[in-house]
């Protein structure tokens, strides 16, 4: 008797229904963004076994986390406009799958160059990823309370995933190898493709150009400006070097904002910047980012080369920091942000990590953990009820079309936050170390230089607190949510295929 299949009976869910429930799509774009964001941060302190594996220069060695930051960073709007354009599936899976393959191709490394190849390309695999997944969120939920559970999970991610890298990447380097810090995005990024193939559905698609020049110049020209922090703090604001870099970084960017604003599809409208809150929640990410990247970068330092702490226990003692951000923004989510006015909650947030960055001005080499854990948990607490409203705020009142940009904008902000920030404050240890000959072992000048760092990154992040005081509106302007003009563009397409059932989420939050 010849097989035939049959539809499913009243209340039964074939498998790619099940994997289209809205909570596996939200598991699928998180786990792609814990993904990318992790490994900004995952090789940091597998850096000294990755030099004596591969015969790294010491000013050869900065570049494994350089070329990861900066094509990632310079492309994330191409990738951002490119998922408008294509699809929004389709360009994730093909960020997901780049992103695996340049992955394992970094854990086969047999030199230098070849590492440095594959980061660069893991940087333009996330590019592509990190904004459609962000886009695709919020398509698949309404603005209210669904919409703002979803963003307090992926801030939760997008803050606590460079904490995360640190203790992975301490774990995966003194148990296994450097390599796996490589080789673990292999099994995640095959899951989250074949999962996300099934269970993403594609958006819209427009007719439209790509902006290459845009991409290009956007890419080197903010790829110039960090060169030129990097190089100053090593050879000085007057090195030949330094100076290039700087003039082709300013050419360019001055190219690209030439060229946006004539362009007929341009992968940043400048039309985005005309939302005050909108953009004001941009640049606060990005400074309270820049502080706080200096703290993992410089402490994981400390911690080993001070405190003489192994990788696993310089790793681990980063952990009160997710453990923190994750309840701090479940709390800003479901309790206080529909009690608490937005900007209130912002303002709040970002003093608590002032707080977490004025007291580490006070580190010294006899220093306790309970100290540093007591910054650590502020922090994460910090970073938590500020990231969940300044991330709501960044992708307000969007309209269909620019979502895509809109959400390659966020993560811009946070990604050239951290690069900018980190390269100033390398450039500020530089020359309170005059360019590094103070080292680790005459300790009291190693912290005397460490704690003027610390008071610029609280800098940065009190300029995110004047920003927001001074120029994020305290009520919302009522406008069509991307989700909702995008339901209407599709013809309801997004509810018949059971992406319009935001209560779910609570099950996943």
């Amino acid at each position: 008797m010849p097989f035939i299949e049959t539809a499913p009976g009243p209340g039964r869910r074939t498998w790619t229904q099940r994997l289209q429930h809205p909570t596996v799509v939200l598991s699928v774009i998180l786990l792609a963004q814990l993904m990318v964001v992790l490994d900004t941060t995952i090789v940091n302190v597998a850096l000294p076994h990755i030099q004596r594996g591969l015969g790294f220069s010491t000013t050869g060695l900065s570049w494994v986390i350089n070329a990861y930051i900066l094509t990632f960073g310079g492309l994330l709007l191409f990738g951002a406009r490119a998922g408008d354009l294509a699809g929004r599936r389709r360009i994730f899976l093909a960020g997901i799958a780049l992103f695996a393959l340049s992955s394992l191709a970094g854990g086969l490394a047999v030199a230098p160059s070849m590492l440095l190849a594959t980061r660069a390309l893991q940087g333009v695999g996330a590019a592509l990823a990190a904004p459609s997944a962000l886009s695709l969120l919020t398509t698949m939920f309404p603005e209210g309370p669904s919409r703002l559970r979803a963003i307090a999970l992926y801030a939760t991610v997008s803050a606590a995933g460079a904490a995360i890298g640190l203790v992975a990447g301490g774990l995966l380097t003194e148990l296994v190898s450097w390599r796996w810090v490589m080789f673990v995005n292999v099994p995640i990024g095959a899951a989250v493709w074949l999962v996300g193939r099934v269970a993403l559905a594609e958006t819209a698609t427009r007719h439209g150009r790509l902006d290459l020049l845009g991409a290009v110049t956007s890419t080197v020209g903010m790829g110039g400006v960090v060169l030129g922090l990097v190089e100053a703090g090593g050879t000085g604001w007057t090195d030949p070097v330094t100076l290039a870099a700087f003039a082709v970084g300013a050419v360019m960017l001055t190219v690209f904002v030439h060229n946006e604003s004539r362009v007929a599809e341009p992968i940043l409208p400048l039309r985005l910047f005309a939302h005050g809150t909108r953009t004001t929640a941009n640049v606060a990410r990005g400074l309270v980012y820049a502080g706080m990247y200096g703290m993992f970068f410089f402490l994981s330092q400390y911690l080993q080369d001070v405190r003489g702490y192994s990788p696993v226990s310089a790793g681990l003692a980063f952990l009160p920091i997710p453990l923190t951000v994750f309840a701090s923004s479940q709390l800003t989510s479901r309790v206080l942000a529909r009690a608490v006015p937005r900007k209130v909650l912002m303002s709040a947030g970002i003093v608590v990590a002032v707080a977490s960055m004025g007291l580490a001005t006070m580190l010294d080499a006899r220093t306790s953990y309970m100290q540093i854990l007591l910054w650590f948990v502020l922090l994460g607490a910090g970073s938590g009820v500020s990231m969940v409203s300044l991330m709501s705020a960044s992708l307000a009142d969007v309209a269909p079309g620019d979502a895509g940009a809109a959400s390659g904008l966020v993560n811009v902000s946070q990604q050239l936050g951290a690069a900018l920030g980190l390269a100033v404050l390398v450039t500020l240890f530089g020359a309170l170390t005059r360019h590094g000959r103070i080292g680790p072992e005459q300790v009291v000048g190693y912290a005397h230089a460490l704690d003027g760092v610390f008071a610029l990154a609280a800098g940065f992040t009190t300029l995110a607190l004047a920003l927001v005081v001074a120029f994020v509106r305290t009520r919302p302007a009522p406008a069509q949510s991307v989700a909702e003009a995008e339901v209407v563009a599709l013809g309801g397409d997004e509810e018949r295929r059971g992406h319009g059932e935001p209560a779910v989420l609570a099950e996943a939050g």
